[in-house]
């Protein structure tokens, strides 16, 4: 059986990522593929029970090694108990952040650095990586006013700009490298999914 592709889709708050996350799936689902996706924090139960602990606004004195220790703690869980097991199983797996997110939010946002992020994840994922992921990039002041539009800020969210700063341009230097595609998610809609698919396809035809 041949092994399934792993894409990571990445951005600040309010980037658009459920809606290209979608666009992704039927892309591959229209070539035959079978796709998973998933997230993180979360894709378990002990990942989404993380997630909880990770969002929530009454966790503001959590400190920032803390919240890295607990972001690889479900990050472990899920690639053992549904990540690798659905690549094995040739499934083509989707999720909503990864590791990058840790280098972009704890790294940079929380300045830990990126040495710190690069020493835990050396020791939990080794040298397990995504096949491509995708980076959908828009400034700061309008990914927040889209995150908080018709919800209230979770923990996150909460941050003040200088922080969103710090996160974006650690994904903007991360996505340097040649698994990274960015995308201008500040464009019209059609116009991002038009980008996006020019992505998949151009990756589905080099596999």
């Amino acid at each position: 059986m041949t092994q399934g592709r792993f894409i990571t889709i990445e951005g600040v708050e309010g980037v658009g990522k459920s809606t290209n996350i979608a666009l992704v799936k039927s892309l591959l689902e229209a070539r035959g593929y079978e796709v998973l996706l998933t997230r993180e924090p979360g894709g378990t139960p002990t990942g989404e029970r993380i997630r909880e602990i990770l969002l929530d606004k009454d966790e503001q004195a959590m400190t920032a090694m803390t919240e890295l220790l607990l972001v690889f703690a479900a990050r472990s869980q899920h690639v053992s108990q549904v990540i690798m097991p659905a690549l094995a199983a040739g499934q083509w797996v989707i999720s909503d952040r990864f590791t990058d997110s840790s280098y972009a939010y704890q790294g940079g946002g929380r300045e830990l650095g990126i040495e710190t992020v690069a020493a835990l994840d050396a020791q939990v994922l080794a040298d397990f990586r995504p096949d491509l992921t995708i980076v959908l990039d828009v400034d700061i002041a309008t990914g927040l006013e889209r995150a908080t539009r018709e919800a209230e800020a979770d923990r996150f969210e909460s941050e003040q700009t200088s922080f969103f700063q710090r996160v974006r341009e650690t994904f903007l230097t991360l996505a340097e490298a040649d698994r990274y595609r960015v995308i201008d998610a500040g464009q019209p809609i059609e116009k991002v999914q038009v980008d996006l698919t020019e992505v998949i396809v151009e990756f589905i035809g080099s596999h």
